[in-house]
């Protein structure tokens, strides 16, 4: 097994300086700035950095290869969450309400080991490195790949990346053949129709009801058109309306999310919302204004072929502690770069079972974090001996 460049000691320092700085989506500028200063003492000769006019919170680094047969990607997301942090850690978040609550300060600081590793040992192909703003929201890989940033010798022939996972032992890698994460699709909605006084019902209009009946009517959609077997979700997490109790309220607003491993299913369940909220709209006499915005929130599916490879790599790699998985329902947008280019996406291991993904107290273990670099730092070599 190659060791990183980048000793545990710095790799612990990387993470703790980017935990302290976190941004929101699309509004990366310290981060992007530390990570493009980081490349820059890199020195490395066969190594070109790119900007996106069109998303500039995005950068792209190519490593030339020494005899390439292809270029491999690999993608680090870089945003954090509106959370405010309640680690008490030392290095906590000085930026007031922001928080790296879903360790993209993890995926960053294993890329930029990866990156540090091959700028030092330059590889047999090539190589793009993706630093991805807008995960969280807002769909930051579709935004750059509809941009046309991944043309000519920043086309991957194959794009890798990580995810933290907390329930997970630390520096264990984990996946699975086929969907690791759900597709997913937000809901916003506004019943609108007419207040009045609660004592003359007949003379308004109760969004209320026609809300509540839409809240309801919803909960047949998993229950009764989605394949049992194959499973999906739709929550509907907010409901806001009225604003005293004896008026009747002339609006309501929903919002929510649809899950499902498919595109198929995902797009079925779509259909349904749309028909509920119409149906509901002309039974009660009310006007319904339905967004459903999937972005890039595709199914995170992993290519049959570089799986296959990765997974049993994994499984013989010396030091590298692997294991499958079941899928989970939670959503990412490198399932949009995953139906673009052929790859893998894989659970990091950061064994903090107290807490999970965005809360206000995750502390992922920094015991992770090389052995996070070494297993693909290994990976992607071997990947370059393959034909």
């Amino acid at each position: 097994m190659h060791m990183a460049t980048l000793t545990e000691a710095d790799l612990i320092s990387i993470r703790r300086s980017l935990h302290r700085i976190p941004e929101l989506a699309l509004n990366e500028f310290q981060t992007q700035a530390y990570i493009e200063e980081f490349v820059q003492r890199l020195a490395c000769p066969w190594l070109t950095v790119k900007h996106v006019e069109a998303v500039p919170t995005a950068l792209l680094v190519h490593l030339a290869g020494t005899a390439p047969r292809r270029t491999l990607g690999y993608r680090t997301d870089i945003d954090a969450l509106p959370v405010e942090e309640k680690t008490g850690l030392p290095f906590a978040s000085n930026h007031p309400g922001v928080m790296h609550a879903c360790g993209h300060d993890v995926h960053m600081t294993v890329a930029m080991g990866i990156l540090a590793y091959f700028a030092t040992n330059q590889p047999r192909d090539n190589m793009v490195f993706f630093f991805q703003p807008a995960e969280e929201a807002e769909y930051g890989g579709k935004r750059v790949f509809d941009a046309g940033a991944f043309t000519g010798e920043w086309h991957p022939d194959e794009f890798y990346g990580l995810h933290d996972n907390p329930a997970l032992p630390a520096g264990q890698i984990a996946t699975r053949m086929g969907t690791l994460f759900a597709g997913t699709t937000e809901i916003h909605l506004t019943f609108t129709g007419k207040s009045g006084h609660a004592a003359f019902p007949q003379k308004a209009n109760d969004a209320i009801v026609a809300a509540a009946a839409f809240v309801m009517q919803v909960q047949t959609i998993v229950s009764r058109n989605v394949d049992p077997v194959r499973g999906g979700v739709v929550t509907l997490g907010t409901f806001h309306a009225g604003t005293i109790g004896n008026v009747i309220a002339g609006a309501a607003r929903l919002d929510g999310t649809i899950r499902a491993f498919r595109q198929t299913d995902i797009e079925m369940m779509q259909g349904r919302v749309r028909q509920i909220a119409d149906g509901v709209a002309a039974t009660y006499g009310v006007r319904a204004d339905l967004k459903l915005i999937q972005g890039g929130y595709m199914p995170v599916e992993n290519a049959p072929k570089q799986t296959a490879d990765l997974i049993s790599y994994m499984k013989q790699a010396p030091g590298v502690d692997f294991d499958g998985i079941a899928p989970a329902m939670t959503g990412e947008d490198f399932g949009f770069l995953l139906q673009q280019f052929p790859g893998t996406m894989v659970w990091l291991g950061v064994n903090d079972p107290e807490h999970s993904l965005h809360s206000a107290e995750l502390s992922p273990d920094e015991a992770a974090l090389k052995p996070g670099v070494d297993a693909f730092v290994g990976f992607l070599t071997h990947r370059m001996e393959e034909a």
